[in-house]
């Protein structure tokens, strides 16, 4: 804090210990906004600030923009820059982390401070446009780092420290919590990709059994081994008998070897069936000498 303050205003704050210490003042104001300075202190270095901020607003508002107020909160842990009717936090400026503080004495309304920014580690100066109550509003700052530094002599630098591990704690859950966020989108995008391989190109899932047709039985397909799978009543279906392997070996189901009238012997007939052959081939012997008396020929010697 580098505002000069006489010692009538120091051992007169405006407002009692407690009301910095365990809660805060608030503030309103017009924000201007923040720039970033080459210094971290400095008269002029917050004056070209000023200008800088001054000429955008400037600008800003002849387009039809109007200065958006803003509502301040301080206190001995630093300014809070909030939206004055959400209550959303803009700006959180540690009071550790302010370097400079001022009003501009050519214009009255006019106040500023530089705050280091804990993320760009840049030199941040913020400036606020407070028609009655700028001059105020720098002196309760001021007040503020008073109590600050008293406390931090009483604790040893304690609580500097605790405050800057609880910093570095929320950050760090902050990371984890992000981390986790991404994990998780990692995780459903694989699920889906898991899901989307067991679909079939037709659009349907592929079937990890044999289906069955309306009888529930496995439909045949030649060439393939079959095995007895259960039905999907509960029922475990017939045992198929096996086909054998051996090569065909002549005989039939019974063993017997299979009938053929025109190598087996005449021996191999039942009477009844050699009667009925006899009759046959005398018929047929009858039917070639007749053939043979039409065209003058032997029929013996045609049968030859």
């Amino acid at each position: 804090m580098n505002r000069p303050f006489n010692r009538k205003k120091d051992k007169s704050w405006m407002h009692t210990p407690d009301a910095l210490a365990k809660h805060h003042i608030a503030y309103n104001a017009k924000f201007l906004g923040h720039t970033e300075v080459d210094q971290p202190k400095g008269t002029e270095v917050v004056k070209d600030a000023i200008r800088k901020l001054k000429f955008q607003r400037h600008i800003k508002k002849s387009e039809g923009q109007k200065i958006p107020k803003v509502e301040l909160q301080i206190s001995i842990y630093g300014v809070k820059i909030l939206d004055p009717k959400t209550k959303d936090v803009q700006h959180n400026c540690q009071l550790h982390r302010i370097s400079f503080c001022a009003d501009d004495k050519t214009d009255k309304k006019i106040f500023t401070f530089i705050c280091k920014d804990s993320e760009s580690n840049k030199h941040l100066c913020y400036v606020f446009d407070s028609e009655k109550c700028a001059e105020e509003i720098t002196l309760t700052i001021g007040q503020a780092f008073e109590l600050a530094y008293k406390k931090f002599l009483e604790s040893g630098g304690r609580d500097v420290e605790t405050r800057k591990q609880i910093g570095n704690l929320q950050r760090r859950i902050q990371e984890l919590e992000m981390e986790n966020f991404e994990l998780k989108k990692q995780l459903q995008s694989l699920q889906e990709q898991l899901m989307f391989a067991q679909v079939s190109p037709a659009g349907c899932l592929s079937p990890s059994s044999p289906s069955t047709d309306i009888f529930d039985m496995v439909p045949f397909s030649p060439g393939t081994i079959l095995a007895p799978v259960s039905a999907s009543n509960g029922m475990k279906a017939a045992k198929l008998p096996e086909r054998s392997a051996k090569p065909y070996s002549g005989k039939d189901l019974f063993g017997a070897e299979p009938f053929d009238p025109f190598i087996c012997e005449a021996s191999d007939f039942p009477p009844d069936i050699q009667s009925k052959l006899d009759e046959m081939q005398e018929g047929f012997k009858m039917g070639l000498t007749l053939v043979g008396a039409m065209f003058s020929l032997d029929p013996l010697d045609s049968c030859s």
